[in-house]
């Protein structure tokens, strides 16, 4: 059993995207910082924020980095969250999408790109999640995300890495996601020996900040999985 979870967020994010789930989790946490242009780097900066082994819980980019952390060293990983992600390679549309999105942030339209980005990011109009996301995004600012981009241009299917993280695993899926629907969150648990999976209804992508309760719920529920059982003293009574 690990006494540490690990938590990695998504494109644009910080730890502030965790701030509604970390208090209320049984666990204390670690933020770990994504930054390398490179999915593998990611996983390298993961590995390196603690000793041994770690329940990882990702969001998105995130969680892809998770994948990569099973496939360096499964070893480490004493149990996994999958949130609002994809396990598959990326597509030649995200590819120019991408580019074009790096190029924009880089000529001075960060700012813009971001709003682009936001309304993908939730079911419906939240103000309050939204404002919240807006200021994790100037936090993170544009030679970071240049860097996100760069490192999702280089992610390959981990669809094959699944079956090698045997720890308890937790995947989890907003009903309303447009970005990586219900299907890939099906398809992900399926592949994962030991998984369970849930749908959050009237959720989108960014599960952490639009339900945080049930997300904190939820890890609770795998770090009680992770947890060794309960030893009983046999008491020899002849």
């Amino acid at each position: 059993m690990t006494d540490r979870v690990v938590l990695l967020p998504g494109m644009l994010c910080d730890a502030g995207l965790w701030a509604g789930v970390e208090s209320a989790l049984d666990v204390p946490v670690v933020h770990a910082e994504l930054s390398e242009p490179s999915i593998t780097g990611m996983a390298e900066q993961v590995l390196s924020c603690v000793d041994g082994p770690m329940l990882l819980v990702g969001l998105s980019l995130g969680a892809i980095v998770g994948f990569e952390v099973a496939r360096l060293a499964p070893e480490r990983v004493a149990g996994f969250a999958a949130l609002s992600t994809n396990a598959g390679a990326p597509r030649p549309d995200q590819h120019e999408a991408w580019w074009r999105q790096a190029r924009r942030a880089r000529a001075g339209e960060f700012c813009e790109v971001v709003e682009e980005i936001l309304p993908s990011m939730f079911a419906r109009q939240r103000p309050v999640a939204a404002g919240a996301f807006r200021e994790m995004a100037a936090r993170v600012g544009t030679r970071r995300f240049v860097a996100q981009l760069a490192a999702q241009a280089t992610r390959t299917d981990a669809r094959e890495v699944l079956p090698m993280i045997t720890a308890p695993a937790l995947v989890v899926s907003g009903g309303e996601d447009a970005l990586c629907p219900p299907e890939f969150h099906r398809e992900i648990a399926a592949g994962l020996p030991d998984a369970e999976l849930y749908l959050v209804p009237g959720a989108g992508h960014l599960l952490a900040l639009e339900a945080p309760e049930r997300t904190a719920e939820l890890v609770n529920r795998l770090v009680r999985r992770c947890a060794p059982p309960s030893t009983i003293e046999e008491i020899d009574c002849a």
